[in-house]
């Protein structure tokens, strides 16, 4: 399990979006109020923003967030209109190092998953790599059942041009559940390609992670977030509904759509 949060608006520090807010990753890596299975995130972090040639850029770290000696240098010096970033909880069988650490991507999308795929190295990660061609199976770099959603979610925008981002999540969703069986599959995904922010929450067998999401924030006038849990103590934060995709949008209101 781990903790997110993403923000859509006009340029902000990496400082004001992480590390600032009273609720922010960095305290809900040390005092998470909403995580059920685990009791800190304290197995590496990172953050991801689209760089001016609208290339995603992702910054990890296999530290504790608080650890990383980098990060105040780095918080106060980037600013961007898009923000992506997650403290990580790691599921056991799933080393600390880099190529596990969110968020992943590809040289369009930036993607975070916070929940977990039960028996997903025995049952399903065969399962998964006999869909995915060489080229997406070769940029596997780490072994967590979330880098392998990702690598799926490739494959399913590969094999069809016209698929949208909801549409592939609604499609990553459908795969892994037919799949499943009896285990559980927690399935809170994010995922941007540099103009929107989309947002799954789901579970099979089992209850969804926590996931608000906020458009009028005071703390952030003029923007559009997300969070595994509410950033600031405002009013203004409300639960993305179970099993449902949000779309945040800098010109459209928030849309849910119900899988």
């Amino acid at each position: 399990m781990c903790r997110l949060a993403a923000y859509l608006g006009p340029d902000i520090s990496l400082q004001a979006f992480l590390t600032e807010p009273p609720h922010s990753l960095v305290e809900q890596a040390a005092a998470p109020r909403e995580l059920r299975f685990a009791r800190l995130n304290a197995d590496g972090y990172g953050f991801g923003w689209f760089a001016p040639d609208g290339r995603p850029a992702v910054y990890t770290s296999p530290l504790p967030i608080w650890s990383d000696v980098n990060l105040p240098h780095l918080s106060r010096a980037l600013s961007a209109p898009l923000w992506l970033a997650a403290v990580r909880s790691a599921t056991p069988g799933n080393p600390v190092n880099h190529a596990n650490t969110q968020p992943f991507w590809d040289d369009e999308l930036i993607y975070m998953h916070n929940g977990y795929v039960e028996e997903f190295a025995r049952d399903l990660r065969p399962q998964v790599q006999e869909q995915l061609s060489a080229e997406v199976g070769a940029a596997v770099l780490g072994n967590t059942d979330s880098e392998y959603l990702f690598a799926l979610m490739r494959q399913l925008l590969a094999e069809d041009a016209d698929l949208s981002l909801e549409g592939a999540l609604a499609e990553l969703a459908g795969r892994i559940e037919e799949a499943l069986g009896d285990r559980k599959a927690l399935l809170n995904v994010v995922v941007s390609e540099g103009g929107r922010l989309y947002a799954l929450r789901h579970a099979v067998n089992g209850e969804c992670p926590s996931l608000y999401y906020t458009t009028d924030d005071e703390a952030f006038p003029g923007a559009q977030l997300l969070a595994s849990e509410r950033l600031t103590e405002a009013g203004f934060w409300q639960p993305v509904p179970e099993h449902h995709i949000l779309i945040l949008d800098p010109e459209e209101p928030p849309e849910l759509l119900a899988l």
